[in-house]
């Protein structure tokens, strides 16, 4: 069954027509839009119905994928028509995104299954795709923590706007060499260089500042883990805090146009060694911008990264498979959440955005209820909740029941670019 009878359907539907290895055959169409009702599109596969008729379609025509094929559609609506297609026994996927559609690069195979990313996510924001290239292109970009969840997607994502050379920094010589792999297979015309060197060793960051002189740095290297910095507080403030500002200063004596620093929202009114780090960390940064500085320094602030190394969706996946229980602290704890690729683009955007000393954050909508986390994903991995159960475990030390994005005390602009908010 194919989910939007518009271009993407059609499109859809030819490609599966013309690679029948795949196995796919497009039974039939649903739309919403009453004038495309009975009509046939691309090889004659019949509009049947609206998508509130896909539970009993699916029956009638014993459908076993559904494929939603509307590369525009909100986030809203794909939750509503996921828990239309819930307990129907059939796979549900979605198209990639517009970018594929248009450029006719769409395949069979890279259609994707409904996750809880998907779900949970909000509408993708546009960003300023000149603005960002003029940031990038033909420059020389240096990412640090390159190997990890969000490094690694910075780096993905610079590559797109073709810099003429990328310096992966990280102390994990396992994960760098993975990204550095990953990249120079797919981008044959920029330079990608494969640094080991620790933020912590302010000489190793001086050297590589003044022998590769980057445009951008992209700050990324952190300890994250809540509970072990708890433990190890020495870790976060040699790592968070003193690798930080070796690595803005290295910045600043090679003169980087801009200084682009990944924290978090746990860094506001903290209660965790890890939030309180950062937060200094943060305040760093904002004290090396001076007008006498060629460096734009600032901050770019989100909240929890689903499927980023630490986060609960590992977790909850492995506690799954294992059959259960899945963990959850506290019933009403409730969290802000988005995908490695949207916090990693608005690293790019905030960075093009930037004239120094901002704290940048995204609209990240309403925050999510951690049990409606798991639950979802439980459902969507083909269990109810009674197969695995829930059990809370209680509030850790440190944690908060809700996180804030910006403290009373940082000003609140208005917006500076679309979904976009600086505080100072």
């Amino acid at each position: 069954m194919i989910v939007g009878a518009g271009s993407g359907g059609s499109l859809l539907i030819r490609q599966m027509l013309s690679t029948p290895y795949m196995a796919m055959e497009p039974v039939l169409v649903v739309d919403d839009d009453r004038n495309k009702q009975n009509l046939s599109i691309a090889g004659g596969v019949k509009v049947q119905g609206y998508i509130k008729d896909i539970p009993s379609l699916v029956k009638k025509f014993r459908i076993q994928k559904i494929i939603i094929a509307i590369p525009t559609l909100s986030t809203k609506r794909l939750r509503e028509i996921n828990e239309l297609c819930e307990g129907l026994g059939a796979e549900v996927f979605k198209m990639p995104n517009i970018e594929n559609v248009m450029s006719g690069e769409l395949e069979v195979n890279q259609l994707k299954k409904v996750d809880v990313e998907d779900l949970l996510g909000r509408d993708q924001v546009e960003l300023d795709m000149a603005m960002i290239s003029r940031e990038l292109s033909r420059k020389t970009i240096l990412v640090t923590g390159a190997g990890g969840s969000i490094g690694s997607e910075i780096c993905r994502q610079v590559c797109k706007f073709e810099p003429a050379r990328l310096v992966l920094v990280g102390h994990g010589e396992n994960s760098i060499y993975l990204i550095h792999q990953e990249l120079k297979n797919l981008y044959k015309t920029i330079e990608i260089l494969p640094i080991i060197g620790d933020v912590q060793d302010k000489a190793r960051m001086q050297s590589v500042m003044q022998t590769y002189k980057p445009y951008v740095v992209y700050h990324a290297a952190a300890h994250k883990h809540l509970p072990l910095m708890e433990c190890n507080p020495e870790e976060a403030v040699k790592n968070n805090i003193l690798g930080t500002r070796n690595t803005a200063e290295a910045a600043k004596e090679a003169e980087v146009s801009k200084f682009v620093m990944v924290s978090t929202d746990k860094a506001v009114n903290p209660l965790n060694v890890m939030g309180a780090s950062k937060r200094l960390a943060e305040m760093v940064i904002q004290s090396m911008n001076s007008e006498t500085s060629k460096t734009d320094f600032v901050v770019v602030r989100f909240g929890n990264v689903l499927g980023s190394r630490g986060s609960v969706i590992p977790l909850f996946k492995k506690q799954i498979e294992a059959g259960g229980p899945v963990t959850v602290t506290h019933p009403e704890m409730t969290r802000y959440f988005m995908t490695i690729p949207e916090a990693s683009r608005l690293v790019l955007q905030a960075g093009a955005l930037a004239k120094g000393g901002e704290v940048f954050l995204l609209d990240m909508g309403e925050p999510v209820k951690i049990v409606d986390l798991a639950k979802n994903l439980i459902q969507l991995s083909g269990y109810s909740v009674d197969d695995i159960g829930i059990e809370f475990t209680g509030i850790r030390q440190g944690e908060k029941l809700y996180e804030e994005l910006l403290s009373d005390n940082e000003i609140h602009p208005e917006q500076v670019y679309k979904k976009f908010t600086a505080g100072k």
